[in-house]
């Protein structure tokens, strides 16, 4: 409907519409989250739960309709057949920019139960999209480098913790997990200091996926992988506002969870932490391999 304006004008209306959206939206979430607080019975807590994840879902369909609005993306998708919201998913990704999460929320509302992403703990401080986060339960990781650790080895499995006390929430609600497994958007500079072994992808981070299954591996009916592609470059977030996205192409896979890696622990199990990290990098060199196809089939303008 908005196609006709200029670009800029476009994205200017998205980013209102955005903006409003969220600041709308963002009520009953806080609402929620302080009758979960001033309630603590597990009942009201499931009851508030499925309404906030209800307010969070008519913010996806509202951004869903304005990306609609403004652009013409041609999306090529497959893989959504056999998705419910019935049942529990580990979900991973490639990560190129801040719109896969947008992608993500496209594609997936109202057909799997509502994402929740691992963010990184500065995260909770972004103008009212933090306390939104937060108020979902959306679990808050603070990364440690491996100096600081040696130092201060009493933070070790700090993350594991969290992983656990978030997870512990889902248990009464089927729930999406969300982790991309690079841990941070790919870009020529990061892939070279990396030295990655891999062409189109950064070295994947098996831990953070690991937490979740020793916390709910019992729970999750499947891994849901997701390769993302932009043929015509990876867009920006005003990109997207502007309906610069002329074309994606999004593939679902969903990967059935080894029996044998249930109920182990990463950290202290070394043979079951060399033994997921070959399975993880075996599941990337595919993702890569998939990539070069669609790379070679849809050509980046």
């Amino acid at each position: 409907m908005l196609h006709f304006l200029p670009a800029p004008l476009r994205g200017l209306i998205a980013g209102l519409l955005l903006a409003l959206n969220t600041l709308i939206c963002c009520w009953p979430l806080f609402i929620g989250a302080l009758l979960k607080f001033l309630l603590p019975i597990p009942k009201v807590h499931r009851a508030l739960r499925a309404g906030m994840h209800a307010a969070a879902e008519f913010w996806i369909s509202t951004n869903t309709f304005w990306m609609n609005q403004v652009g013409r993306t041609q999306w090529d998708v497959t893989g959504l057949d056999g998705l419910d919201k019935q049942h529990s998913y580990l979900v991973t990704s490639n990560h190129q920019s801040w719109v896969d999460i947008l992608v993500l929320q496209y594609q997936f509302n109202h057909r799997i139960p509502f994402l929740k992403f691992f963010l990184k703990q500065e995260l909770i401080w972004v103008p009212v999209i933090g306390l939104c986060w937060w108020a979902l339960e959306f679990p808050f990781m603070k990364r440690f480098s491996k100096e600081y650790l040696a130092k201060h080895p009493e933070k070790r499995g700090q993350d594991l913790a969290t992983t656990r006390k978030a997870c512990a929430r889902y248990k009464t609600n089927p729930v999406s997990v969300f982790n991309f497994l690079e841990g941070t958007r790919l870009s020529p500079a990061k892939h070279e200091q990396q030295q990655s072994p891999f062409k189109h992808l950064l070295k994947p981070k098996a831990g953070g996926i690991a937490f979740v299954l020793d916390a709910m591996g019992e729970q999750l009916h499947s891994i849901v992988n997701v390769t993302i592609h932009y043929p015509q470059g990876t867009p920006g977030f005003w990109d997207l506002l502007c309906g610069r996205m002329d074309q994606v192409v999004v593939r679902i896979d969903q990967v059935q969870i080894p029996q044998e890696f249930i109920g182990r622990n990463y950290d202290q199990d070394e043979a079951y932490r060399l033994q997921f990290q070959q399975w993880i990098n075996q599941l990337w060199l595919d993702k890569d391999a998939q990539l070069d196809a669609l790379k070679q089939r849809f050509p980046v303008a």
